[in-house]
């Protein structure tokens, strides 16, 4: 296989203010007040009432493991020098479910329901910062 870059994401203005959090090391997310619940992924409108009252506030990004896979195959060939992954589902004590990738950490050290911390991965050439999640 050859170089391939690594595609990276283009954030859209509904979601910009959780991608300008990350790049400060911060996590920002949607907050419904008629619905009385965070909202993950970002959005117009809030699910269920379809009101316009999301608020973005700051969450400790702290949280559990919700479920995970080991990815012994990439899943394209930019992310073949990554194998074997952990593809992994945070609950975050907040309320929503958050996709991502555990580092720093083995597939055996992993288990449902164990307590995770956020890590920043700054991409600068990209202008990005990743969410990536380890055991806590």
């Amino acid at each position: 296989m050859g170089d391939f870059a690594r595609p990276m994401p283009i954030p859209t203005p509904t979601a910009k203010p959780f991608w300008d959090a990350l790049a400060e090391h911060r996590i920002r997310i949607q907050y419904s007040p008629s619905s009385d619940r965070y909202v993950f992924y970002p959005r117009v409108l809030a699910p269920g009432t379809l009101a316009d009252d999301l608020q973005w506030r700051e969450i400790s990004g702290a949280g559990s493991l919700y479920t995970y896979t080991v990815a012994y195959r990439a899943v394209a060939p930019h992310f073949a020098a990554d194998v074997p992954q952990l593809l992994a589902v945070v609950q975050w004590d907040e309320g929503p479910r958050f996709s991502t990738e555990i580092v720093n950490a083995e597939a055996h050290e992993l288990s449902v329901g164990m307590r995770v911390r956020p890590v920043f991965c700054d991409y600068p050439d990209d202008g990005v910062t990743m969410l990536r999640y380890e055991p806590a």
